[in-house]
Order: structure tokens, then sequence, then C-alpha cells
């Protein structure tokens, strides 16, 4: 059998194939984008937390330090509660002043040969500056 078909027939009923925009592609490489910013912004943050948590504090560590100065020796105690002290000193007016205090009853202990041990008044001075810390 022969093709009976006749091209020059129109078509009244049928219409031409129309070209649809696809644009799933374009929402596809948002949804990457997105999920790729998101999962560097939790990299850093985990990144950071993980640099933090090591991080040296120098205030806890002179806390301790001066927490364990041995009142044996009190020309070294001496210099060393000066030391250490001196990084709270400027946590507030009330800081200051307590420092200072601790300060002028240290000094009969610094600068000289041979010192006797630790009065109870400057015992008190030391461990009230002390309880006035915070870490």
């Amino acid at each position: 059998m022969q093709n009976t078909q006749h091209t020059t027939i129109p078509l009244h009923d049928i219409k031409p194939l129309l070209e649809i925009q696809d644009y799933s592609f374009y929402y596809f490489l948002a949804i990457v984008t997105v999920v790729i910013v998101l999962l560097l912004g939790v990299l850093y943050l985990a990144y950071r937390w993980i640099r933090n948590r090591k991080k040296f504090n120098i205030r806890a560590e002179h806390y301790r330090l001066l927490r364990k100065v041995n009142y044996k020796n009190p020309k070294k105690a001496a210099y060393e509660i000066t030391h250490y002290g001196e990084t709270f000193k400027d946590d507030s007016e009330r800081h200051k002043r307590a420092y200072e205090n601790m300060l002028e009853h240290l000094e009969q202990y610094k600068y000289k040969k041979d010192v006797k041990d630790f009065d109870s008044d400057t015992i008190h001075y030391i461990e009230l500056f002390e309880g006035m810390i915070d870490v």
C-alpha cells in the first residue's frame, strides 16, 4: 500500500508545538549554591569553635597562679602577687583601690634583703583582693 496522506490538506484543530521555558536547572543551581554557602558557614563556625576552645586565657591563668602563691617566702610572694594582681586592677574602680591598698602593704616586703613573714593585715588585704576577682 502506498502512503496516501497528502500534505497539502490544512490542519485546523491541531496547534503547533510551543516552546516551554524550563527553569529547573536554574532552581537546581540556586539550591546547590545555598547549600554550599550554608555548609561553608557551618564549617567556619566549627573551625572558630575548635580554635577558641583551646585558646589561652591569661586572666584565668593569672588567677590560678595568684591563688597558688606560697606565703612561706614573703619577698617572692609579694612580687608574684603584684605581678599577677596587676592583670585584674583595671576591672573596676573598686578593684583598683583594693590593688593599691594591697600594694601599700606589700611594699614593706619588697626591695629588702631579709623580710619577716606576712602579718595578718597584709594577708587580709591579699585575700580581699583575691575574693573580688571574677574570671
